[in-house]
């Protein structure tokens, strides 16, 4: 990857709470073309095999996520940048619109992929979608690789960027070869720390604004398949932590919060990872957490670049606007790394992105 210049937080944006409130409430301006629409089948997590009734559920009502896809001419010949949300966000999140078009802009494929029941989805899936499907990733991969995308480029902002890790982790030196490179911002790698951190009094801001939209979904879930989900449930969630414990656990082969944070965190196969990966994390992000044996495996692996700049918030790192720079650091950091991959990968006669 290209040389970058160090973080540096926009004026008045110090502090990591600033940074990840601005970051999420700053306007975008969407220039992209109106998407091609696809529904991607995906298969029932591993976790859910051992349940019989989500199989015979997913037989019945297999799972479809949506994604928004923005083709360039003559796409087989283009980089395909996947752009994976973080924890009820969708393919709408404004981080995930100012990548797509600074992505397109530049000539890339830009795929926005939509987790399971997010983006207004909740009826193409019978289940619940929690951090650790990377198998949905997958299956966008493959069904991008069966279109003919001969360069794909994996991207995910937290949660999202938790799961691309995860299935890279898991393709480990079995990766497809059109997979060139992987980007996570801000990614959840550990789960049950960072679940525990939102529950700190200084972040219950966010733990409540998360909570308030699961439990939203949870109950049109409810509405959506009677059958399935229980919604007295919600009564006894308070925290993050609660709503793992009494309803992602049970409702996805888990057996409780605990189980579900450990076998779900990319940080188990971070050490598998055999494609070029660019993690970016800033030690100001309120609640996202590395353990000390997490980072070491990320600078152990040589496939894996970890940034880690003192400032930058969650998902946010904002720079100082200039003439011709906007300051989305991550934004054109993530450029920068497609179009790296790019031109190490690309045959004579194919563009560069």
């Amino acid at each position: 990857m290209n040389a970058t210049s160090p973080f540096q937080p926009r004026r008045w944006l110090r502090n990591g709470h600033l940074q990840t409130i601005a970051g999420n409430f700053l306007p975008r301006t969407d220039r992209l073309p109106v998407a091609t629409t696809e529904l991607i089948p995906v298969p029932l997590p591993q976790e859910m095999q051992l349940l019989p009734e989500a199989v015979a559920l997913d037989q019945r009502l297999p799972s479809r996520i949506l994604c928004h896809c923005h083709w360039q001419p003559e796409p087989e010949n283009r980089v395909t940048v996947v752009l994976v949300h973080g924890l009820e966000g969708s393919s709408y999140s404004q981080y995930v619109v100012g990548n797509a078009n600074r992505l397109f802009a530049a000539g890339c494929n830009v795929v926005r992929m939509n987790m399971r029941n997010c983006g207004g989805t909740d009826a193409l899936s019978p289940t619940l979608y929690h951090s650790g499907m990377s198998g949905d990733v997958k299956a966008v991969l493959a069904w991008l690789i069966a279109r003919g995308c001969d360069r794909v480029v994996l991207a995910g902002y937290s949660m999202g960027g938790n799961m691309v890790l995860k299935a890279v982790g898991e393709l480990a030196d079995e990766a497809p070869a059109p997979l060139i490179g992987c980007v996570a911002i801000s990614p959840v790698m550990d789960l049950g720390e960072s679940a525990d951190a939102l529950h700190e009094p200084q972040n219950r801001l966010y733990e409540r604004r998360f909570l308030r939209a699961l439990l939203k979904r949870y109950r049109l879930k409810c509405r959506l398949y009677p059958a399935v989900y229980v919604p007295e449930l919600a009564a006894r969630v308070q925290s993050i932590r609660d709503f793992d414990e009494y309803i992602t656990g049970p409702a996805c082969g888990f057996t409780g919060a605990s189980d579900y944070y450990h076998r779900a965190a990319s940080a188990r196969v971070l050490d598998r990872i055999a494609v070029p990966t660019l993690v970016l994390h800033a030690c100001d992000d309120p609640f996202i957490r590395l353990t000390a044996d997490t980072r070491q495996k990320l600078h152990d692996n040589p496939h894996i670049t970890l940034l880690e700049p003192q400032n930058g918030g969650h998902c946010a790192f904002l720079e100082q606007p200039t003439q011709d720079y906007d300051g989305y650091y991550a934004e054109r950091l993530l450029l920068n790394f497609v179009k790296d991959r790019a031109a190490d990968s690309m045959r004579e006669q194919v563009p560069l992105c």
